[in-house]
């Protein structure tokens, strides 16, 4: 099964129309997919991955080993509601909080701040794209995100740690994203991340040359009227390797009012007649303007 990719350098050529067809797709389909060629600087991605790793490796690793939940494994006898990974969660906006981090070396910190600065604008780049294609104002999602202080953006660093017995317990359990649009820049060796589709596991490769791997959230869902899909996703635990995760959730404030957009609401509360009165009139018309009708006449205009 071959995940989508979303070349955004077609975007500016005559290949546009089908791309945006494709990312219609893989958002509707899907609820995940890959974008290559973001602009994003790659140098920059490499080296945010090269301080994780090692900030991991000299302030996280032992830690995690000398945690209970690894001397549980040793005793097989972890519960289901048990993670195998190390991690910790980054605000970004619409304050940061990246200085409480003590332990984070100031390279660390400055390097995350330029990452995320180049990342939030790939993030609204998409929600636009996402909104053309469902026939919204292009503002729309980032403006229902905002609440009083704007979208709220944060991150969460993982390292998914060799596991001795990945047989007894997930990286991470089943679940779907609460947030919005998740960009994840991940491990480039080491897989274990898989998606639900069509009644099957879908094991996503490492990023090769950077690639962003996206999935799309339950308000994103929510938004759509449910057009667009937030997929159910977990990590596997994997005796070979230590898996990394940085995944960045572009999501709605705390004081966000989130609901479906009106544009995309079918009409409600009408009289099946009323219906019946239009439709004998309309048979062999576009169904769409039927349904603008009937929203109207609901809504008592």
């Amino acid at each position: 099964m071959e995940i989508p990719t979303i070349d955004f350098s077609k975007l500016s050529c005559e290949s546009r129309s089908e791309t945006m067809a494709l990312l219609d797709h893989a958002c509707e389909k899907w609820g995940f997919f890959q974008i290559e060629n973001h602009g994003i600087n790659k140098d920059l991605m490499e080296k945010v991955k090269h301080l994780v790793n090692m900030h991991y490796e000299e302030k996280m690793k032992k830690h995690f080993y000398d945690s209970n939940l690894a001397k549980e494994l040793e005793k097989k006898s972890l519960t289901s509601n048990e993670d195998w990974e190390s991690t910790f969660f980054i605000w970004h906006r619409p304050t940061s909080n990246v200085n409480d981090f003590t332990d984070l070396s100031d390279e660390l910190r400055k390097t995350m701040d330029e990452y995320i600065n180049q990342l939030i604008k790939l993030a609204e780049k998409l929600s636009e794209l996402m909104c053309e294609n469902l026939g919204l104002e292009k503002c729309y999602l980032k403006e229902s995100f905002a609440g009083s202080r704007g979208p709220s953006v944060g991150t969460k660093v993982a390292k998914y740690p060799k596991c001795p017995q990945p047989e007894l317990v997930r990286g991470l359990r089943e679940h779907t994203d609460a947030g919005g649009i998740i960009l994840l820049l991940q491990d480039d060796q080491v897989p274990g991340l898989e998606f639900f589709k069509d009644g099957k596991w879908v094991e996503i490769p490492p990023s090769k040359n950077n690639t962003i791997f996206i999935n799309t959230g339950d308000q994103v869902e929510i938004l759509s009227n449910g057009r667009y899909k937030s997929a159910l996703h977990r990590v596997m635990a994997d005796k070979n390797g230590s898996r990394l995760s940085i995944a960045t959730f572009y999501n709605p404030a705390g004081d966000a009012i989130i609901s479906p957009a009106p544009k995309l609401l079918y009409p409600n509360q009408f009289r099946f007649h009323d219906y019946l009165n239009l439709y004998a009139t309309t048979k062999f018309a576009d169904k769409g303007p039927r349904f603008e009708t009937m929203k109207k006449m609901a809504n008592g205009h």
